[in-house]
């Protein structure tokens, strides 16, 4: 999907929100989208998930299958929380089976199985924020749209979202997210543009390799095995002297490349996770942006 041109303004004749951008989106990845408060963060999300439409400028391609999760969840809904991803899930193809079986699996995910039967007014903040990300994983979105997803959650319920959003990309999935912590999935992020003066920058990304926290997993498989191809998170992988391999993560693919390791034919052998090393950052004086927003290190 691209956007080509694209701006954005507050009703006819109102002021710019956005204003040329110019927007290849992965196929695949995790891309964070920064800048200060009312720049048009919000707006570029709902104009990527489909919800607005561009006042100038188009947007091409194929349309994924799109799930968004709103900045501010509208919980008073005439549904239950049960009731409410049913219906979403119906929405998006699933049959009602499928809805209510994928509805109760995410529930429990994230913390809220004892609000299924609670009316959607009758729920907390933080439980609305929780049915609000379910149905957002219901129907296994190609592209996953996140608006401050985690603000509202709990912790456990952040780490599962977390979790939750590196098995997508995992899966082939492009999530797009603003978040207000800097530390949200840090080294897992792909590619990062800031909104700035009505338009998209790209900005410089620190790859996991120089940015923590990370895992090391060593595993072994069975004789003449190869390592499964496309493992999540682009581990780094390193011989061990006794037969295996280790494989050097972001901690926030952990999760998801245990998994593809466990469930591969033939599974691989996990025989210890440890902490990796904390990696010396870049001297941010002495990286300079490529074209397209890749850092570069400049020659002595």
């Amino acid at each position: 999907m691209r956007l080509s041109g694209v701006g954005r303004r507050y009703g006819r004749g109102g002021p710019w929100v956005l204003r040329g951008i110019d927007l290849d989106l992965p196929p695949q990845g995790l891309v964070r989208i920064e800048g200060a408060n009312g720049t048009g963060k919000s707006t570029l999300l709902r104009l990527l998930a489909g919800i607005d439409t561009p006042t100038q400028g188009r947007i091409s391609g194929r349309r994924p299958r799109t799930a968004y999760v709103p900045e501010r969840f509208p919980a008073a809904l005439p549904f239950t929380a049960t009731g409410y991803l049913v219906h979403l899930g119906r929405i998006h193809g699933l049959s009602t089976s499928q809805a209510a079986a994928r509805a109760q699996s995410w529930l429990v995910r994230f913390g809220a199985a004892g609000h299924a039967r609670t009316p959607l007014a009758e729920l907390s903040k933080g439980t609305s924020q929780k049915v609000a990300v379910a149905q957002a994983f219901l129907a296994e979105p190609e592209l996953l749209v996140l608006d401050e997803a985690w603000t509202g959650l709990d912790a456990e319920a952040r780490d599962e979202l977390d979790r939750a959003v590196a098995e997508r990309v995992a899966a082939g999935s492009t999530v797009v997210f603003v978040d207000h912590d800097p530390r949200r999935l840090a080294g897992a992020v792909d590619t990062v543009f800031r909104v700035e003066g009505n338009g998209l920058l790209a900005v410089p990304v620190v790859r996991a390799a120089e940015q923590g926290p990370r895992v090391r997993i060593d595993v072994v498989g069975p004789r003449d095995a190869a390592l499964p191809m496309d493992l999540p998170g682009a581990p780094e992988r390193t011989s061990t002297p006794d037969g295996g391999v280790r494989l050097t993560v972001a901690a926030a693919h952990s999760d998801a490349l245990l998994v593809a390791l466990l469930t591969a034919c033939p599974p691989w052998h996990v025989r210890r996770l440890t902490p990796a090393p904390a990696a010396f950052a870049p001297d941010p004086a002495a990286t300079t942006p490529a074209p397209g927003g890749r850092p570069t290190r400049e020659e002595p």
